[in-house]
Formats: C-alpha cells, structure tokens, sequence
C-alpha cells in the first residue's frame, strides 16, 4: 500500500512540474532570431536557377560591304572571317559575387582568357556580410564583351553580371597625388632623396652655393675672407658659371616665400576641383579629389608642371541613378496637351 501511494504521489508532482512548464512557454514570447549565414557558393547556383529566364539573343555584328567573287574565294580558300565592323568602347560590369576566397582570381582568369585588358577594378564586400561587389571597366565590341558576361554569370559564386554601360549612372574615382612644393628645378633632386623627399645637393649645387656670397659670408671665418669673397664676388658677378643658374643661390626667405606660393596654388586649384589637402611636409602635399575619370585626367595634367612625386588612383565606382517619376508624368502632359493642326477648324 506504501509503495502505491509513493507512486500516485510522484506521478502528480510530475504532471504538476509539466503544467507548470508548459504554461511557461506559452506564456514566455519567441524571440526573433537573424536568419543563418550562407556557407557556401551554391546558393548563387540556386538563386539564378530559380530565377531563370530565357536571356535575350545576342547583338548582331554589323555585317561587312558587298564582297566580290574574288574576294569570296580568296576568304573561303585562307579560312578568314570578315571582321566585325563595331566599334570599341568601354563597358562597366557590375558584378554581384560570394564573399569567399578565390573568386577574384577566376573572374580575372575568364576575362584574360577572353582577351581583355582590365582598365579597373574596385571590390569590397558590402553591407551584407556574405554578398561582395565588382566594379570592372573593361573595353570591347558589345557581342564580345556580352558573351563575357554571359560566361562570368555562369560561374558558380556568382550571383548577378550587369551591365551599366548604357544606364545612367554615378561613377567617382578616388585620387590621391603627392605634389611637390619646391619648384620643378628640385624635381630630379627630389626623387632621389628617399622616402622624405628631400633634394639632394648635387655636385651642381655645392658648386653654386660654394660660389655664391650668401653663403660664404656665415662660414668665412676671418676679416680678410669675407673681403675675398666679396671681391670674387664682384668680379664674377656678370659671368654665367659653367650653366649655373641664379636659382641655385637664393636666400633661405626667397626660397619658403616661394615654397608658400606653390602650396596656395596648389591648395587653389584642388579647391577648384572639389580635393582637399589631406598631408602637408617640408618638401611635398598630398592632394585627395574624388571625381569622374576625366576629371581625374585633367587635375593631374594640370598639376604635373609642380611635380608628381606619387600618385594612386582607386579604379572606377559606378551605381545606376533612380528615376524620378515626375518626368515621365511631365512627359505625358505634354503629349495630352500637344494638339494636331490639321484637327482644328480654319481661321
């Protein structure tokens, strides 16, 4: 009898343990939990394959002129195609690829197996974690340059290839140039002077200096010297010195006066094209300006007669504008309101 009333009384804490359970999850809300990672390449396999389309045919090549029979034959004996009649022009491929070790390189090796040039290319990985982009500026006949993508599609990483060459877009390229700040005649002496860029004194140099009064006059030690450096001095003073030039033997207030007036000018005209100076050193600035590739070009064409110690360029970054709905809604007032002449009583 013991033994069957421990056992009832087991069995009814246990269901009243279970009650008290089970009412505590249905009591207790369900946190919501971020979706898990992708792992692996293939759920790029798996999402182009559900969303399958059937592509569009390829552009057709403009076909060369009317052949003669001549040149038919003389085609059909040494097995040479005409060649196509398209342009070359550049293209910007957006790549939407998994961030994963590897994928660089084979979209690297398809394009040069293809033939092309890379002209630029900026990837980092995106606000998804597991999702990288590719801005690639290639060029190229369009049917060539389609049939590429169409290849790059086909890779297994790869979620998306578009093309933006047509589309209208913002595209910014990032530079950074160091200028120098001493005058283009300590350009040659600054690219020798190590990762400071400071002028070396050449043979040139010492030897204009050791003639110039400026300096001797602080090292002549003596009464007599100084006069004899003078003297010299006024004898030499209207012959040239086997090419020397009078830049050479400035004073140190001419040469910051002149170190200060490139650095405004170079300041001005990085303001103008919308770059900051971002490092400014005795010898050198650098300059960062984001802009168009032409824009680009032309700042540093413009700040080359300085010198250009160093320069990096980014690569091309190109996103498609938003249309604005506004537009088409003017553009179908404006064929409402459009009225055919001839609909019009005369008079």
């Amino acid at each position: 009898m013991l033994a069957l009333r421990l056992r009832a009384s087991l069995r009814s804490i246990s269901s009243v343990r279970y009650l008290a359970v089970s009412a505590r999850t249905l009591q207790e809300p369900k946190v919501p939990r971020p979706p898990k990672g992708i792992d692996d390449s293939t759920s790029a396999l798996e999402y182009k394959s559900s969303q399958k389309t059937r592509p569009p045919p390829l552009p057709t090549f403009d076909l060369p002129r009317q052949r003669s029979a001549e040149e038919a034959v003389t085609n059909i004996l040494y097995n040479t195609p005409p060649p196509s009649l398209q342009p070359y022009k550049q293209h910007i491929l957006d790549c939407l690829v998994q961030n994963e070790p590897g994928v660089l390189s084979r979209i690297s090796g398809i394009l040069a197996g293809r033939g092309f040039n890379i002209d630029s290319l900026v990837v980092c990985r995106t606000e998804i974690k597991d999702l990288s982009r590719m801005c690639i500026t290639i060029s190229g006949q369009d049917g060539v340059v389609e049939q590429a993508r169409r290849q790059l599609e086909d890779c297994v990483p790869v979620w998306a290839v578009l093309d933006y060459t047509n589309t209208r877009l913002i595209s910014r390229e990032l530079l950074l140039v160091k200028v120098s700040i001493l005058g283009p005649e300590y350009f040659d002496e600054q690219l020798v002077g190590g990762p400071s860029h400071s002028p070396r004194t050449t043979e040139r140099r010492q030897d204009a200096v050791r003639h110039c009064p400026a300096a001797d006059a602080p090292e002549a030690h003596s009464k007599l010297e100084r006069e004899i450096a003078l003297a010299q001095s006024f004898e030499h003073a209207g012959q040239p010195r086997h090419g020397l030039s009078a830049e050479a033997c400035i004073s140190q207030s001419e040469a910051l006066r002149r170190k200060h007036q490139h650095l405004q000018s170079i300041a001005t005209l990085a303001k103008q094209f919308g770059g900051k100076l971002v490092d400014v050193s005795e010898h050198s600035v650098i300059v960062e300006m984001a802009g168009k590739s032409s824009r680009v070009e032309a700042f540093l064409k413009l700040v080359k007669p300085f010198g250009i110690l160093e320069s990096a360029r980014s690569g091309l970054m190109a996103m498609p504008r938003t249309p604005i709905a506004s537009e088409v809604e003017d553009d179908a007032i404006e064929e409402l309101d459009s009225v055919d002449a001839s609909l019009l009583p005369p008079g």
